[in-house]
C-alpha cells in the first residue's frame, strides 16, 4: 500500500507544525517534504518559504542540537560533531553550534562521567578497570587525549 501523496498545500501545513514543534535541520525536513510524495520543485519551494518565515535556521538548529545533547544526554564533542556533519550542516554552522558547549562545563561533565562509570564498575585491576572508563567516556564521543588524562588522575589504585 502506498502513502497518499499531498498536495503542495496540505504539505506545507503539515511541514510548518513539523517545524514549529522542535528545530529542524533542512535535510530533516527535505526528507520528511519527499516523504509526502511532493516533486523536487515543490520541496524546494516549500524549504525557501520555511527559510524566510524563520521557521528554518541551520545555525540555530546546531546550537539547540549541540547544547541539548550535551546537558542532557552527556554527549562529546566529538559525537555531536559527527552527527550535525551526518545531518548536512555544514562547518560554519557546526562551529557555531559546539560554541554552546563551556570548556568548564564539558570538563565537569566529563569527570562526573568518569567518576560514576568508576563507582559503578566492581572491576579490582585497576588497568582493567581504567580502560573500562575510558572506553565508555570514549563511546560517549569525548576526545580520547582528554579522557585519558582525567582517568589516570581519576582512578589512582
Amino acid at each position: 500500500m502506498q502513502p497518499k501523496r499531498l498536495s503542495p498545500s496540505e504539505a506545507k501545513q503539515k511541514i510548518y507544525r513539523y517545524c514549529a514543534y522542535q528545530e529542524r535541520s533542512h535535510k530533516e525536513v527535505r526528507d520528511k517534504l519527499y516523504e509526502y510524495g511532493l516533486y523536487k520543485s515543490d520541496v524546494e519551494d516549500i524549504l525557501s518559504t520555511l527559510i524566510t518565515d524563520g521557521f528554518l535556521n541551520e545555525e540555530r538548529f546546531a546550537k539547540a542540537f549541540a547544547g541539548g545533547k550535551f546537558r542532557m544526554q552527556h554527549w562529546g564533542r566529538l559525537k555531536i560533531v559527527n552527527e550535525l556533519e551526518g545531518k548536512g550542516l555544514t562547518k560554519n554552522c557546526i562551529k557555531i553550534g559546539m560554541k554552546e558547549i563551556e570548556d568548564d562545563a564539558y570538563i565537569q561533565t566529563l569527570r562526573e562521567i568518569l567518576q560514576k562509570k568508576s563507582r559503578q564498575l566492581e572491576e579490582k585491576n585497576p588497568f582493567i578497570k581504567r580502560d573500562k572508563v575510558a572506553r565508555y567516556a570514549i563511546q560517549k564521543g569525548f576526545e580520547p587525549e582528554l579522557v585519558w588524562t582525567h582517568v589516570k588522575e581519576l582512578v589512582k589504585d
